[in-house]
């Protein structure tokens, strides 16, 4: 199968999943939130339609990176270059603002499953954090002359929908206790945003230091 990538690949990409999974973002904030307000399983379904979203912006990424390496070889170069400066940019921004997690506890009224689906699903396609998240990073894992190039983007945007859905989901049911922990346990916010730094530090330099042999 042409489209499985090697396997320090596969791993390195899946240690840059888990990590990002396991740091506070919006998705995480309204899936802890709506489960504090509405319960478990409302959340859950949250956890459902952030996962729709991110399948969305795989199949963009997929056939829209892999029209351009058509085209243009050297504009995909130019976009793996950008996006390991915004990798690096996002390491620097970890360090000096830090994750953000906000949770109040308000009443709400019972949504539909369908309402918490459609809630989850907007929420992460319409960030523009991670659409360009996804247009940098995805592409950090496959080579322009790769014949399957299409297939690999999906397939790790799939493994990044199997590895996440798991982290959401544990958040959901810890969701009373977590949210009061991790805003009285500063400090391990700060060491999730240290890590985070230094694992996409380390991805960037190596695409850059890459390209320039």
């Amino acid at each position: 199968m042409d489209f499985l990538p090697s396997l320090p690949t596969l791993l390195a990409f899946a240690a840059a999943t888990l990590l990002l999974a396991a740091t506070p973002g919006p998705d995480m904030t309204l899936s802890i939130s709506r489960s504090l307000a509405q319960g478990t399983k409302a959340a859950l379904f949250v956890v459902l339609g952030t996962s729709l979203g991110i399948v969305v912006h795989t199949m963009l990424v997929a056939f829209g990176i892999s029209a351009l390496i058509t085209a243009s070889p050297t504009a995909f170069l130019i976009l793996k270059t950008g996006g390991a400066g915004y990798l690096l940019w996002l390491a620097i921004q970890a360090v000096r603002y830090g994750s953000k997690l906000s949770i109040k506890k308000v009443d709400e009224a019972k949504a539909t499953p369908l309402a918490n689906i459609s809630s989850g699903f907007w929420v992460n396609l319409l960030n523009p954090k991670v659409i360009i998240f996804f247009m940098t990073f995805l592409p950090q894992f496959v080579s322009a002359g790769d014949p399957a190039v299409t297939q690999k983007l999906i397939f790790f945007g799939f493994c990044f929908i199997l590895i996440g859905m798991p982290v959401n989901a544990a958040v959901v049911f810890a969701a009373d206790w977590l949210a009061g922990w991790l805003q009285n346990n500063r400090k391990v916010l700060r060491g999730m945003d240290y890590t985070f730094a230094g694992v996409f530090s380390v991805f960037a330099a190596k695409i850059l230091l890459t390209q320039a042999r």
